[in-house]
């Protein structure tokens, strides 16, 4: 071979080196911003998740957000905000204040025994009745079913006062009353099951539209307020004239007929 053969060997060698370096050097560098992008993309997505969650964490739940809303009376509502109400005959000189919570398994005790005399009472004329809801078993039990149902309450009373008195019986009833445990009220789909029970509800569109969007929500948490500052501590528990109304030699609401019908005609005396 030639010396010159030789020389154009070698600078043909080193031209085809020269070019594959700066080939791997252009696919190297290519690479390198292909990760940098992949990962800002990756950067952003995560912050961007972050974000939301914190967004979404930060942002209030319906039941805070109703304490600021405007306050919806429902009708056959009295009072400021409309958190009294009163069932009965005009002409009835004494009323009967009853306090409850619509998780309270004591109170459906009470309703399942006594309720069904106490509609009969009003019904009668012997006395009105007052009723006062509470929602002290959500904060207990961290739930929801409390303000719920009082939120449902309060539209079954835009419907009528007879759709309230039967609405609550039916909450408190032994087919649909859930243990205090299990926060079954907190779910409209619940609350409009029981509802298909009482004639004034079974499909009532505008009842129906106001617990699913939660309409007396704010005024829920308005009742609820009346409740705590009533001085009460428990339910169930009954009021007349100020003055509690309970099972003779006890502290306590009377459990059954013959202890209510006693305590109550005391009361109406006194």
């Amino acid at each position: 071979m030639s010396a010159r053969n030789s020389r154009a060997n070698k600078a043909a060698a080193r031209e085809r080196l020269r070019l594959e370096r700066e080939r791997q050097a252009r696919k190297d560098r290519i690479r390198r911003q292909v990760v940098v992008a992949v990962s800002t993309v990756a950067v952003l997505a995560a912050a961007g998740g972050i974000g939301y969650a914190v967004m979404q964490a930060n942002k209030p739940s319906a039941w805070e957000a109703a304490k600021d809303a405007k306050v919806v009376k429902p009708k056959n509502s009295e009072g400021e905000n409309g958190t009294t109400i009163v069932v009965g005959k005009p002409a009835a000189k004494k009323t009967l204040e009853v306090y409850e919570d619509s998780r309270c398994p004591v109170c459906a005790t009470f309703e399942q025994a006594v309720g069904e005399t106490v509609k009969k009472d009003v019904d009668a004329g012997k006395y009105k009745l007052k009723y006062i809801g509470a929602t002290f078993i959500d904060n207990s039990d961290n739930g929801e079913g409390s303000k719920n149902a009082l939120s449902a309450l309060g539209a079954a009373l835009d419907v009528s006062p007879e759709a309230f008195m039967d609405y609550k019986a039916a909450l408190y009833s032994a087919n649909f009353h859930p243990e205090e445990s299990d926060d079954k009220f907190a779910e409209d789909a619940y609350l409009l099951e029981v509802a298909d029970s009482v004639d004034a509800l079974k499909n009532n569109a505008a009842f129906k539209k106001n617990v699913e969007n939660g309409t007396f929500d704010s005024w829920a948490l308005k009742m609820s307020k009346t409740f705590d500052d009533s001085g009460v501590s428990g339910t169930p528990t009954l009021k007349m004239d100020g003055k509690k109304v309970v099972a003779e030699g006890s502290d306590n609401a009377p459990m059954t007929v013959e202890q209510f019908n006693a305590a109550v005609d005391k009361a109406l005396k006194g």
